[in-house]
């Protein structure tokens, strides 16, 4: 691991030679090399999807890890996003000239050996690869064994345009040890890696996060709610609350926990009901919840589960201070919605919940690195430094302070 870790490192240089639009032209190569090469993609995901069902992978997991021409195409688009964005790297964010006449310059440069470790989701090969292209950082990629076949095609695509630029392909490079021994390796390497990005279930974040010495941002679970206020417009909250939960149920920014004023939940409860079932939402109640009714009682492992599936619990609240009191206990600093026409009310909601995403008349399911204009996303950050939220190429650069001088001596 050693000699492929220093690959990597030598491989940096090369980046910080290459132009903006050169990056842009490789990046825009890269886009249509896999649309080119979408069969053999294809085919190699067939291989991970026939191991699935062997291996009896639950139906998020499997959705996941799923590619299809359509799904190949949007990682083709994110990669052509990504190129499009402004160049990320060489920017000025501060200057100015202090009282012995140095002109000091605050400049963004890349973070340099970036590794994620990532979960069934083939097209986070190609995201995160781009990202980090874009931003002039080297990424050490580490998918799950579940995607091994899909991971494999897709990253020998980006190499091959790499190859035609002459470039090294240590610049975007799969972990060569993929076992667990090699992950616990890895995560330590801080002499060669400067960045480890874990993306996956809670056993994974929380071994990478105690056992890493490698800095460590956290795409951690999401266990994100809605409350709806007594001043929301039912039907709007009603159709947020349905595309919340039931779009994709199996991502990280569903709604898990429903939260209903109090004063309006017995107006409102049955149609929740109704219109959830209809769409085979199973759910789960508080005490107040199941009196209005008939469905079983959630507990509190409940409300810390993130179910990543069909599931939803419903808690009904003393208004908005008893939303902030659930979300407080349960929440995971990932994405919360309010819904209400009371802009008093939303303004105490926004400015008292902590979390990387908050929402006034929102879904959750927009707390995306491609719908907030990203193009895609490395991850999305539980972390509060030093990237919060979808994290794309801005959070994949940090700074350093270059001063101009004429002699000076102090």
């Amino acid at each position: 691991m050693e000699r492929f870790l220093e690959e990597a490192v030598a491989a940096s240089s090369k980046l910080l030679e290459l132009s903006s639009a050169k990056k842009t032209a490789i990046l825009l190569e890269m886009a249509e090399a896999l649309r080119e090469k979408s069969a053999e993609i294809l085919e190699a995901n067939r291989a991970d999807m026939l191991l699935a069902k062997e291996s009896n992978l639950s139906a998020a997991l499997v959705d996941r890890l799923y590619l299809d021409e359509a799904r190949i195409e949007s990682m083709a688009v994110a990669v052509e996003q990504i190129a499009a964005l402004k160049e990320p790297v060489g920017r000025v964010l501060d200057g100015w000239i202090n009282e012995n006449d140095l002109k000091i310059e605050k400049v963004s440069i890349p973070i340099g050996v970036v590794g994620i470790i990532y979960e069934s989701r083939p097209n986070v090969t190609s995201d995160t690869a781009a990202l980090c292209f874009k931003s002039s950082n080297v990424c050490i990629l580490k998918g799950g064994k579940e995607a091994e076949h899909s991971n494999v095609a897709i990253a020998k695509v980006l190499q091959s345009v790499l190859k035609q630029n002459s470039l090294p392909t240590a610049l975007i490079s799969l972990i060569s040890d993929p076992s667990r021994a090699g992950v616990a390796k890895l995560i330590k390497m801080d002499q060669y890696v400067d960045l480890i990005i874990p993306r996956g279930g809670a056993g994974l974040i929380e071994f990478v996060s105690k056992n890493a010495t490698v800095s460590v941002i956290k795409h951690d679970k999401g266990l994100c709610h809605t409350y709806i206020d007594a001043d929301a417009d039912i039907e709007k909250a009603l159709n947020i609350a349905i595309n919340a939960k039931t779009q994709r149920p199996g991502v990280c920014n569903a709604m898990e926990t429903l939260l209903v004023d109090e004063k309006i939940a017995a107006d409102i409860m049955q149609e929740i009901m109704d219109r959830f079932t209809k769409l085979q939402t199973e759910l789960k109640g508080c005490e107040k919840t199941v009196v209005l009714i008939d469905i079983p009682k959630a507990n509190e492992a409940d409300f810390n589960t993130e179910y990543l599936a069909n599931i939803l619990n419903i808690a009904v609240v003393d208004g908005v201070d008893g939303a902030i009191e659930h979300i407080r206990r349960y929440g995971s600093g990932h994405s919360e919605a309010i819904i209400t026409e009371n802009i008093t009310t939303a303004q105490k909601f926004l400015n008292l919940i902590d979390a990387a995403a908050l929402y006034l008349n929102a879904s959750t399911r927009f707390t995306d690195g491609g719908a907030f204009g990203f193009g895609a996303e490395v991850g999305i950050s539980t972390n509060k430094l030093h990237a919060r939220g979808p994290m794309g190429i801005e959070g994949l650069t940090t700074y350093k302070y270059i001063v101009y001088g004429s002699g000076q001596t102090r």
